[in-house]
């Protein structure tokens, strides 16, 4: 009976619903867009791709047309940059291999001529006396042996060295004999004679002495005997005498 009044209800009400349908002309507004979502996260990395195959060489001959087309031409030459600091200085290399020797020099000048270059110039003697004559006192000792006389600035006959090259020379000598002998270093550049004397009572009697001496032009030097406490006897002795003098340029004048 309950299923039977509720089907009557559902009849009754069938024509109201028909009639409350809407035609075209009730249609709704549109909506508006909705907004942009939040983009979203990065996906995954893909997985690694397989690996390629290996090139193969042409074994044909080089094209090289091909190559020029491929390189580029060269352009023009850029300026000059800035010069950068300097470096620290390196280590020093292994010397060098011997050039070649240079080619001769110029023909040497005489010492005569005035080229203002005597400090290139060179004198040098030495002589002995070898006679068994004793050296007469107050008289230039001369000499029978020229060891060295380059160029021809001593005279053996007259005993004396001439200065053509001014400058600073050194003088000596050395004599050998069974007596005592006295001598003097000699120069019209001195203001006094320096003397030399030995008389030790040995069999054989050596004396020594030497001097350097500033020179100029025409400038003399020699030996010369002298009696200092020498007894008579000595001037008669006949036995073998010897007596060597030397002397050489150290520097000429500029």
């Amino acid at each position: 009976m309950a299923d039977y009044y509720w089907l009557v209800i559902l009849m009754a009400g069938a024509p109201l619903l028909s009639t409350g349908q809407c035609d075209v002309s009730c249609k709704g507004q549109d909506g508006h867009p909705g907004a942009r979502g939040d983009p979203g996260r990065d996906g995954w990395p893909g997985a690694k791709g397989e690996k390629g195959e290996t090139a193969v060489m042409d074994d044909g001959p080089v094209n090289t047309a091909a190559r020029l087309w491929l390189k580029g031409e060269m352009g023009s030459r850029g300026l000059w940059g800035p010069m950068g600091p300097k470096g620290y200085r390196g280590d020093v290399g292994t010397p060098g291999h011997h050039g070649n020797p240079g080619p001769p020099g110029p023909d040497g000048l005489k010492l005569g001529q005035n080229t203002g270059l005597l400090q290139h110039a060179h004198s040098a003697f030495s002589v002995i006396r070898t006679s068994n004559i004793y050296p007469p006192y107050r008289q230039n000792v001369t000499y029978q042996e020229t060891v060295v006389n380059r160029p021809v600035d001593f005279n053996t006959a007259t005993g004396h060295f001439t200065c053509r090259i001014p400058g600073v020379y050194y003088f000596v000598f050395h004599s050998v004999a069974k007596v005592s002998i006295c001598l003097y270093i000699a120069s019209n550049a001195l203001e006094n004679k320096l003397g030399f004397c030995d008389y030790n009572r040995n069999y054989d009697q050596v004396l020594s002495g030497g001097v350097v001496l500033q020179l100029t032009v025409g400038q003399k030097v020699w030996l010369e005997s002298f009696r200092d406490q020498q007894p008579d006897s000595a001037t008669r002795d006949d036995r073998d005498k010897q007596i060597i003098f030397s002397g050489f340029l150290l520097f000429s004048d500029k």
